[in-house]
């Protein structure tokens, strides 16, 4: 048994008891211990910290592992690779008997409510990602605009997902909303960038040898209290030079959000660097090719009527398309019971 054979059956068995499988990370921490790695020769690959890279192991990846022991085997490095080939021994025989079952049980249409992180349940986008990555390209910073709920934290991960390949350069996530002033966000940046806790001069010191896209997810968190305009014109400094690229998430566009840009004559730091690619609700195409991939898995087919009910009730916005999405499908679970 190798590792891509060990992986894709803890991944389903995972999924049938979590509703969702492995993320990218996870796998590729998953493949980097069953080969031996270390965790800093892991998040060298991955582009991630190394204390990041054991939170995913020791935090996510073990845990739910662990739970798919019949053993209450608990799943650490050290004992890894015999745990889960135990776990392999354990449930390959019962695989094909229980996944049917239970994957038909699981509803398609999650998430509903937060990013998506995993490649898999990541939909459509395609255009809006070929131009973004063109506009990196070009040297320029970007900023994805949309209203709540339209898709602009997922869209900004999977960009993220794709940089190393694309840009050749090391992706760092940042949600404001998990910081709450200026100075956790420089240690959060710091800290996503993989570099010694800095600010100014010694912060573009530690950025020398560093070719990274910062990802900045809900970034109107920084008109809030506790953080001012010089956070933005450092941004905008670190972006005008070859290090850094911008890609930034916003409900409105940045001249626009940041008020102050424009007090006496100023102009927008952030706006004069980024270039806006705005986010559009999906259209008849789009929904019916969403509803058909999350269906192909299941034996489950939406009539034509219901089908034409959740493009004129959605009105094209993802979140709530999957929501009424899930509702419908949780009709026909409810009439299989």
């Amino acid at each position: 048994m190798n590792g891509e054979d060990a992986f894709d059956l803890i991944d389903r068995l995972v999924a049938a008891n979590e509703r969702a499988g492995l993320s990218d990370y996870e796998k590729a921490v998953f493949l980097g211990i069953w080969q031996g790695k270390t965790y800093p020769v892991i998040a060298e690959k991955i582009s991630l910290t190394e204390q990041y890279v054991k939170e995913i192991a020791n935090n996510k990846l073990f845990n739910k592992i662990s739970k798919l022991s019949q053993e209450n085997i608990k799943v650490q490095k050290h004992n890894f690779k015999s745990s889960v080939e135990k776990i392999y021994n354990q449930q390959s025989t019962q695989i094909i008997n229980i996944l049917p079952s239970t994957l038909e049980l699981t509803n398609p249409f999650i998430p509903q409510q937060v990013r998506v992180e995993d490649a898999n349940l990541f939909f459509g986008r395609k255009q809006e990602i070929q131009r973004i990555f063109e506009l990196f390209n070009s040297g320029s910073s970007v900023v994805i605009v949309g209203e709540e709920g339209i898709g602009k934290s997922s869209l900004l991960w999977a960009i993220c997902q794709q940089a190393e390949n694309q840009l050749q350069r090391q992706s760092a996530f940042l949600d404001l909303n998990c910081v709450n002033d200026e100075e956790e966000f420089y240690q959060a940046l710091c800290h996503e960038i993989g570099i010694p806790e800095s600010k100014g001069y010694m912060l573009n010191r530690n950025l020398k040898d560093k070719r990274v896209l910062l990802a900045i997810d809900n970034v109107g968190k920084l008109t809030w209290q506790g953080f001012t305009r010089q956070v933005r014109d450092y941004l905008r400094g670190l972006a005008e030079g070859s290090n850094l690229r911008l890609a930034l998430a916003a409900t409105e566009p940045l001249d626009q959000l940041f008020n102050d840009s424009q007090d006496n004559g100023k102009t927008s730091p952030l706006a004069g660097i980024c270039q806006e690619e705005n986010i559009k609700l999906w259209d008849e195409t789009s929904i019916r090719d969403l509803i058909t991939s999350r269906l192909a898995m299941t034996s489950v087919r939406f009539t034509e009527e219901e089908i034409i009910q959740l493009i004129q009730q959605s009105g094209g916005h993802p979140r709530k398309l999957m929501q009424l999405c899930y509702q419908t499908y949780s009709r026909y679970l409810a009439g299989a019971r």
